[in-house]
């Protein structure tokens, strides 16, 4: 049985092997080029490169849970004489000659969410390894991936060593961010990818023009299961009636100034017109939520002390808030809202932004544009079942709170929903256990990202 695959260029064919389909796409029969597959992980770039009517020839993985998925996925009887190459550290040459080497190298020694240990890091040396390959197998192409942490300043040196070295290898090297919003995908993920084109494939004045952004508009309803598809119309405000001490410089690239967010935070360390406090979702009397309000605006001031939020002792609290009242703190206390920190004072107990408040540290909308980058090591993000219309900013973040926090209308992000964010195909078969599943998505590189850089390549190698 032969069935087009959807939004591809390729033949998928079934064929029934010991009563069980295996899906073989006809790349494996007259393949376009051919490519490795490092760091595999489970097969995004596999997925798109294939889809380009490539045929992987071998795939390097560690990961036990990562490889049992991957050959589940895309090694069957039809093309089992490709190679495993296992340990990259352990692999002396790749044993045949390819057009592309791809591979998303670990990047937790870069990332924030990591310890930073860059080159000191195992995992950040894994480089060379990658270097020595290129250096040694000569591709005509490759593409690596990595977090955008990588790029910056107070990884400049590292950075620039292995731009350098790959090009020393004899390459064409160029770089960029791209984010999996612009492909199509309800996603904020910026990864760099670093391309490099063997020399004598172009001439020295070459530089490698990178895919632009598509122009679909992706929203998350299109993705998640089970939430409402209902794209509403937002409604503009005076940037001064939302931001009357001005528009704050850290608004990202999908926060708009004369829009209401389309997603609400739950943090007792910041302010905003869809930020949620503690003391807003349960019952609290007004003089103690003055008292949170005045701890809220005045514990980052340096006169407090020089952490970036301060505990205010009784003596701060007492010149603010002059008819302040013991038994209002300890009230506080006993809601899990403030906690005394001897010899220090006063400060929030859900002083984290990433824990957020109750376990929640974000709930979209469904028309959101995007949701927040999907990681390893998981996040506190969910998704509202419903939408909500905008509205002033003080009523909106009540109706938000009436009709979807306290009524429990918003759920998590699943692994098949987790999936779809990448952009990898319903046919994809995940682990049967949602974290694991969930681990190695996030750790997964977006497919459409790949395709349309590969594209890209293959227009200039072949």
């Amino acid at each position: 049985m032969q069935t087009l695959a959807k939004n591809s260029n390729y033949i998928q064919t079934e064929l029934f092997v010991a009563s069980k389909p295996i899906k073989i796409l006809s790349s494996t029969f007259n393949p376009r080029f051919t490519f490795v597959d490092l760091f595999a992980g489970i097969g995004g770039f596999r997925i798109a490169l294939e889809r380009l009517g490539g045929k992987c020839l071998g795939y390097s993985e560690i990961n036990k849970s990562a490889i049992e998925v991957y050959k589940n996925n895309f090694i069957s009887y039809i093309n089992s004489g490709e190679k495993e190459l296992g340990d990259i550290t352990k692999l002396a040459r790749i044993p045949f000659e390819i057009d592309i080497l791809t591979g998303g190298v670990p990047c937790q020694s870069w990332s924030i969410a990591g310890k930073l240990g860059g080159f000191n890091d195992s995992r950040g040396r894994l480089w060379f390894e990658v270097i020595r390959l290129v250096d040694s197998n000569q591709p005509k192409s490759f593409i690596f991936e990595n977090v955008k942490g990588l790029t910056e300043p107070r990884n400049k040196d590292a950075f620039e060593l292995i731009i350098s070295k790959l090009t020393t290898a004899g390459y064409q090297v160029n770089w960029k961010i791209l984010n999996a919003y612009d492909f199509g995908l309800p996603q904020d993920r910026d990864r760099v990818f670093i391309v490099g084109i063997r020399n004598d494939l172009v001439d020295s004045n070459f530089s490698f023009v990178f895919p632009s952004p598509l122009k679909e508009q992706p929203k998350l309803f299109d993705f998640v299961e089970r939430i409402q598809k209902v794209d509403l119309k937002k409604e503009k405000f005076d940037a001064k009636i939302l931001f009357k001490n001005g528009i704050p410089p850290s608004r990202g690239r999908f926060q708009k100034p004369d829009e209401l967010n389309d997603f609400f935070v739950f943090s007792d360390i910041r302010n905003g017109h869809t930020t949620i406090h503690s003391w807003e979702l349960t019952r609290t009397k007004k003089s103690e939520r003055f008292i949170c309000e005045t701890i809220l605006k005045n514990r980052r001031k340096k006169k407090y002390g020089n952490k970036d939020g301060n505990p205010l002792n009784i003596d701060v609290l007492t010149e603010l808030i002059p008819r302040i009242k013991q038994e209002d703190l300890d009230s506080l206390i006993s809601k899990n809202i403030l906690r005394f920190v001897d010899n220090k004072g006063y400060e929030f107990v859900n002083s984290k932004i990433s824990s957020g408040i109750n376990g929640v540290a974000k709930i979209f909308l469904p028309h959101s544009n995007v949701i927040s980058t999907l990681t390893a090591s998981g996040t506190r993000d969910y998704v509202s079942k419903i939408s909500i219309s905008c509205q002033e900013p003080s009523e909106y973040k009540k109706t938000f709170i009436k009709e979807i926090y306290k009524k429990k209308r918003f759920k998590k992000i699943t692994a098949r929903d987790a999936a779809k964010l990448q952009g990898f195909p319903d046919w994809f078969v995940l682990p049967g256990q949602e974290d694991g599943a969930k681990k190695m998505l996030g750790n997964a590189v977006p497919v459409p990202v790949v395709y349309h850089l590969a594209q890209a390549i293959l227009q200039i190698i072949i």
